[in-house]
């Protein structure tokens, strides 16, 4: 289909500059191919000259863009603007079916809230219940006695062991298992023997977890992952984890058992931790640090072990120092008459 500048700018509350009857067949990013027709974005200033070079009609930008040749979409956040133009331009919604479709498995005494969706190769044990409009997509499987909010996605493959409660609005991506043993074991006799674990886990209200992202239930009580976490693909949180509110952790994070973090911290990619780590709110760990023992808030770590980002640039700049130092070094003991030690 095909629409005007104008009717664009609507969707999404933005200022026309330029030609508000400009025609546009396709919403297209920077780094692709563009026509006169394509409507683009600017996520930084440094890709100004990027859209001047191309051959796009329009442009969605910052409010301090000016007037620039193209005719352009002035809105207060361009990436959320632009996606809004392009899931209107270009994905096709699709019908939101209703109902267990007849190839699942409902235990008799689950219970499946109104307007909810259960679709086929599903199971859902015994005493379950599902809260209104949520929907659950194929070879899910749910243990028995949990607990889910409304309007929660679970995608395929996705398993709830026994026990979960799971809040409203939550969105858990394929393959991700929750509430399975945590990994305990105590040398008895000379062999590893299992720590039963008969705890849950907590999922808090608009938690959004990634693909392949394993959850294990407490020993006993609960792992807990606050409200509005969002946790990124090939995530291990081990049992007894308490997550706060708002965090972000990326992928390939892992955390031992009995980690916890405060609100609105950050956990950039493969970081670990050890057991009984804790993390104080708004702290940012950068990738591939190692953290343990207790962490203060409003920090920003970096390295294995972690240190305050601004100590890790130095020491990794003087690392990048140690060759020439190193021969320094060699031609100063060769002046002095010094051997190699």
């Amino acid at each position: 289909m095909t629409f005007t500048v104008r009717e664009l700018a609507a969707w999404v509350e933005g200022e026309v500059l330029g030609n508000p009857e400009l025609a546009i067949h396709a919403a297209r990013p920077l780094t692709e191919m563009l026509a006169p027709t394509d409507i683009t974005v600017v996520l930084s200033e440094k890709n100004l000259p990027q859209l001047h070079g191309s051959k796009a009609g329009a442009a969605v930008v910052d409010e301090t863009v000016p007037l620039n040749g193209k005719t352009l979409v002035r809105v207060k956040d361009p990436l959320l603007a632009f996606a809004t133009i392009f899931e209107r331009m270009h994905v096709k919604p699709t019908r939101k079916s209703t109902g267990i479709h007849h190839l699942a498995v409902v235990d008799p005494t689950a219970i499946v809230g109104d307007h909810s969706s259960v679709a086929q190769f599903s199971s859902i044990g015994e005493g379950t219940v599902i809260g209104p409009g949520a929907e659950i997509s194929a070879n899910v499987t749910i243990g028995n006695h949990c607990q889910i909010g409304s309007e929660v996605f679970l995608a395929p493959g996705v398993v709830l062991y026994d026990g979960c409660i799971i809040g409203d609005r939550v969105r858990i991506h394929a393959n991700s298992v929750i509430g399975g043993d945590g990994f305990g074991y105590r040398m008895i006799s000379g062999k590893h023997c299992k720590i039963p674990h008969v705890g849950h886990v907590e999922i808090g209200n608009d938690v959004e977890i990634g693909a392949g992202v394993t959850i294990d239930r407490a020993t006993f009580g609960a792992t807990r992952i606050g409200e509005g976490t969002k946790i990124d693909n090939l995530v291990m949180i081990a049992h007894n984890c308490q997550i706060g509110r708002h965090n972000l952790i990326v992928s390939q994070v892992g955390l031992a058992g009995s980690c916890s973090t405060g609100d609105y911290v950050v956990l950039a990619g493969q970081v670990g931790a050890a057991d009984h780590t804790t993390v104080g709110d708004y702290t940012v760990v950068g990738a591939k640090s190692g953290i343990s023992g207790k962490i203060p808030s409003n920090q920003k770590l970096l390295g294995a072990p972690a240190t305050p980002i601004n100590d890790q640039k130095r020491i990794m700049v003087s690392l990048s120092k140690l060759p020439d130092m190193r021969r320094d070094l060699d031609e100063i003991k060769r002046i002095l008459g010094l051997k190699d030690s």
